[in-house]
């Protein structure tokens, strides 16, 4: 037998002679399977079976180390509330309104059924406007429209009041969404949002009231305690939040709403810092807690007001 019959074929070419072998399972492999390795070559499949067990790395606080690079949450959140912006525009002019709703504080049809309304002591429980030509019926927070505490986050009045928001949240969002990972951050973004929306209904109920701002001021209280679990400064978070807490009081917008929106990214913030680095599923615990917590404040407020002002 000669020395090129008995040479060795790639196992993935059958037709090829070779003397490259796999240094995981020795497998003759030719120079177009090959792969280089810190030492010799792998083959194709040693190579994608190492890729499938090698442990993902993760972030301090449990997420994808890369997930969250690329801001992509940050950018649907965005996205969803320009779009909703302009929605909002769209349903106010069909309905023959004007272009105020871009420049003021005009209440579109969009307003009416999503803004957060808690009760307006002598006026309906329900709200009953057109919308894109069909007739929509919704009631207020207190006779169970609790889906405007979500939907109110979304809405905003004004050019102005949406500019603000977003680039707020373009600034913070992207560097929490790296730090967390998307999951996490989207979590904490609703549930900081929620908790401003709480507020509101608590200390504001008698008020129309929409933006993302609670949920953006979260995001200032999260990153306060991101930053001290990382060990970064916190000197020019504090300064921008303490200017816009200001300008909150002089310009007259829902005091309650980014108050409670940064308490409650204070309190997302604690469970994600406070946790114990090995037991990361508590993150998702203490964030299922706290909603729990402000559901039972919502309905205990419910309640409050049924009691007082005999709502149907």
């Amino acid at each position: 037998m000669s020395e090129e019959q008995s040479a060795p074929v790639c196992y993935r070419h059958r037709n090829r002679q070779t003397y490259l072998r796999c240094v995981r399972c020795d497998k003759p492999i030719c120079a177009d399977c090959r792969i280089d390795a810190p030492v010799g070559f792998q083959c194709p499949d040693c190579v994608a079976e190492g890729r499938r067990t090698m442990r993902k790395t993760r972030s301090s606080f449990g997420g994808g180390a890369r997930a969250g690079a690329a801001g992509t949450v940050t950018k649907v959140l965005i996205g969803a509330n320009v779009a909703v912006f302009v929605l909002a525009i769209v349903s106010e002019l069909v309905a023959g309104g004007t272009i105020q709703a871009v420049t003021g504080s005009a209440m579109t049809p969009l307003h009416w059924l999503g803004a957060e309304i808690g009760f307006l002591p002598g006026y309906s429980t329900e709200v009953t406007v057109s919308v894109f030509g069909a007739s929509i019926t919704a009631p207020v927070v207190a006779a169970g429209g609790y889906f405007r505490m979500i939907t109110a986050m979304f809405l905003h009045f004004g050019a102005i009041h949406l500019l603000f928001n977003m680039v707020v949240l373009w600034m913070l969002g992207r560097i929490l969404e790296r730090d967390l990972g998307p999951a996490r951050f989207l979590a904490a973004y609703f549930l900081s949002g929620l908790a401003g929306s709480v507020a509101v209904y608590l200390f504001s109920y008698d008020s129309f009231t929409a933006g993302a701002s609670g949920a953006v001021y979260g995001l200032f209280g999260l990153l306060i305690m991101v930053n001290r679990k990382l060990r970064r400064d916190n000197q020019g978070i504090y300064v921008l939040l303490g200017l816009n807490l200001v300008l909150t009081i002089f310009m007259g917008f829902s005091l309650a709403g980014h108050v409670g929106g940064l308490v409650g990214g204070l309190i997302c913030g604690a469970i994600l810092t406070f946790a114990p680095r090995e037991r990361r599923q508590l993150h998702w615990i203490g964030f299922a807690v706290f909603l729990i917590a402000l559901a039972a404040i919502t309905f205990f407020q419910t309640g409050a007001l049924d009691n007082r002002f005999d709502v149907v």
